[in-house]
C-alpha cells in the first residue's frame, strides 16, 4: 500500500489509496502499533460557547472529533474512555505529564487543566495546551464552580430537609407542652400559697415588733423606770445582733430583708413541692428539653439560612426552677 503525505488534520493516520484504506484500519484494529516517539502538532483547549472543548484527532476517522472537557465532574478515566467509545480503533489511550509519566485514571480533569500534559493515542503523542484565550474562572477557579453547584443543591433539597425537619421539631414541642401543662398548673398553685405564706410571715415579724415596742414602752413608764429598763433593752439588743449573726453563720447570707423574704419563700415552696409531691427534676428537664427545641427551631428558622428579613428574635423567657 501506498502512503502519500500525513493528514492536515493533525492525525496520524497518513493517506492512503482507496484500495488499501480497509486494510490500514484493520491492521490499527488489531495490533498495529506506531513508534510512540513520533510527535504530532500541538493541540488546544479552547473555550467554546461557554463550555471547555478539546479537538481530537480520531485514527479510524481520519478527523477531529470536539470532546467537552467538565473540570469538576469529569476524570482523566472518563476522558479517555469518551475518546475510545467515539473511535473504536483507538487501542491504546493514555495522559502523560511533559516528562512522560504517566497520570492516573482518577485525577480530576480541573488538575489537568493546571499545566500542559500530552495525549498518546496508539502511541502518537499529542502535546495539549490550554489556550491564552481561556478565561480563568473556567480552569482555575474551579471553587466558585463548586460553590455554585453547592448552592444549587441547597436551594433544590433544603427547603423540603427544612421543612421535615421543622415538622419533627413542632411536634416534639408540642407533646412537651402538653406534658408540662400540669405540673405548670400546680407550680402557680404552689407559688401562690407560698407567695401569701411568706407574706404572712413578714406581717406577723412586724406585730411581734410592735407588741414588744408596746410592752417596753409600758415597762419603762408605767412599772418600772428608765434605770431598770435600760439593762433590759441592752440585752435585747444584743440579742438581737446575735440571732442576726447566727443567721449569717446558717445561711451564709446577710439578713438582708428582700433576699430573708425569698429564702422564706422558697422554704413554704419546697415544703408544698414535697406535700403535694411534685416532680421538681422531671419539670426542670422538661423545661430544659423545651428550651432546646426554641433554640432549634430559631436556628432552623434563621432568616440568613431561608434569606428572609432579619426579624427580631425575643428572649427566651422560660426559666426552670432553683
Amino acid at each position: 500500500m501506498d502512503i502519500n503525505s500525513v493528514s492536515t488534520e493533525g492525525c496520524l493516520q497518513p493517506k492512503f489509496s482507496e484500495k488499501s484504506r480497509s486494510l490500514w484500519n484493520h491492521w490499527m484494529m488489531f495490533g498495529g502499533t506506531v513508534d510512540c516517539n513520533l510527535r504530532m502538532p500541538d493541540l488546544l483547549v479552547e473555550y467554546k460557547h461557554g463550555r471547555l472543548v478539546l479537538a481530537v484527532p480520531l485514527p479510524s476517522r481520519q478527523e477531529k472529533c470536539l470532546f467537552h472537557l467538565r473540570p469538576v465532574l469529569s476524570t482523566v478515566s472518563g476522558f479517555l474512555h469518551d475518546i475510545q467509545k467515539e473511535d473504536p480503533g483507538v487501542l491504546t489511550a493514555s495522559v502523560l505529564t511533559t516528562d512522560g509519566v504517566s497520570i492516573a485514571s482518577a485525577t480530576p480533569i480541573n488538575t489537568l487543566l493546571n499545566k500542559e500534559f500530552k495525549l498518546c493515542i496508539n502511541g502518537v503523542i499529542y502535546n495539549v495546551q490550554a489556550a491564552s484565550t481561556v478565561p480563568s474562572e473556567a480552569v482555575s477557579n474551579v471553587a466558585d464552580i463548586k460553590n455554585m453547584v453547592h448552592m444549587l443543591h441547597t436551594a433544590l433539597n433544603l427547603p423540603e430537609h427544612h421543612l421535615m425537619k421543622e415538622r419533627q421539631l413542632q411536634k416534639k414541642l408540642d407533646i412537651l407542652k402538653q406534658e408540662l401543662k400540669p405540673l405548670e398548673q400546680m407550680k402557680v398553685r404552689l407559688q401562690k400559697t407560698a407567695e401569701h405564706r411568706s407574706s404572712r410571715a413578714l406581717w406577723a415579724g412586724l406585730a411581734l415588733l410592735s407588741v414588744q415596742g408596746g410592752a417596753l414602752a409600758w415597762l419603762t413608764w408605767w412599772v418600772y423606770s428608765w434605770d431598770i429598763m435600760e439593762p433590759v433593752t441592752y440585752f435585747i439588743t444584743y440579742g438581737t445582733s446575735m440571732g442576726v449573726y447566727a443567721y449569717y453563720v446558717l445561711t451564709k447570707q446577710d439578713y438582708v430583708y428582700p433576699d430573708a423574704k425569698d429564702r422564706q419563700f422558697l422554704h413554704y415552696f419546697y415544703k408544698g413541692v414535697k406535700k403535694q409531691k411534685f416532680d421538681v427534676e422531671k419539670y426542670n428537664t422538661l423545661k430544659d428539653e423545651l428550651a432546646s427545641v426554641e433554640v432549634d427551631l430559631k436556628r432552623l428558622r434563621n432568616p440568613n439560612r431561608l434569606q428572609l428579613p432579619v426579624e427580631q428574635i425575643e428572649p427566651n423567657c422560660h426559666a426552670a426552677l432553683p
